[in-house]
C-alpha cells in the first residue's frame, strides 16, 4: 500500500525529528525475518529507548539529507530497518545482540555524527558498556574514597565502645 504525498511528508517529518536528537543510526536488513521476531526486536528497542522503524529508503534518504548522518544514504538499499537512538551504544547493542541470535537480521552499516561505520564497527560499539553502566562505574569510583573515609572515622568510636564493653564484661566476670 503506497503512501500519498501528505503521509510521506508526515513520515519524513517524524524521522527527521528523531534524527535531530540522535547520536547514532544503525541500519539492518531484515529479509526473511518473521513477524514474531520483528515484534520481539521492536519490544527490545522500545525498552532501550531506541526509535525503531521500517521506512522506505527514499523517505529515509530525504530525512537524513543535510544532517551529519547523510553519509549513510549510500548504504540504503534493500529492505531495511532503522534503529535511531540518543545513546549510540544502546542502539548498536539492541540490533547487534538480536542479529547474533537471528541470522535473518544483518547489520549493514551505522553512522554517528559525520562518521560512517561498517558492520564490524557497529559490533565493536555494541561491546562497549552503555551510558548508564559507565555513569554507575564513575559514581562508584567517586564514592569509594568517601566511603572508606567514613568507615575509618567510624572505626574510632566503635573500638572505644568495644573496649568499654570488654572492660564491663571483665568486671562482671570477676
Amino acid at each position: 500500500m503506497s503512501l500519498n504525498l501528505e503521509e510521506k511528508k508526515a513520515v519524513i517529518a517524524e524521522v527527521s525529528a528523531q534524527v535531530a536528537n540522535a547520536q547514532a543510526i544503525i541500519i539492518a536488513e531484515y529479509r526473511g525475518l518473521t513477524v514474531g521476531h520483528m515484534t520481539q526486536l521492536r519490544a527490545k528497542a522500545r525498552q532501550s529507548g531506541i526509535y525503531f522503524r521500517v521506512v522506505k529508503n527514499s523517505l529515509a534518504r530525504r530525512a537524513i539529507s543535510d544532517t551529519p548522518f547523510s553519509k549513510l544514504s549510500g548504504h540504503m538499499v534493500g529492505p531495511l530497518v532503522y534503529g535511531i537512538g540518543s545513546d549510540p551504544v544502546a542502539a548498536a547493542k539492541v540490533l547487534y545482540e538480536f542479529s547474533r541470535t537471528n541470522d535473518k537480521l544483518v547489520i549493514k552499516a551505522g553512522a554517528m555524527a559525520n562518521l560512517l561505520m561498517s558492520s564490524n564497527d557497529v559490533a565493536s560499539l555494541a561491546s562497549l558498556p552503555s551510558r548508564d553502566e559507565l555513569l554507575a562505574k564513575l559514581l562508584g569510583t567517586m564514592q569509594a574514597p568517601i566511603a572508606n573515609f567514613v568507615r575509618t572515622l567510624n572505626e574510632v568510636p566503635t573500638r572505644f565502645v568495644r573496649g568499654l564493653a570488654a572492660v564491663r564484661d571483665q568486671k562482671q566476670a570477676a
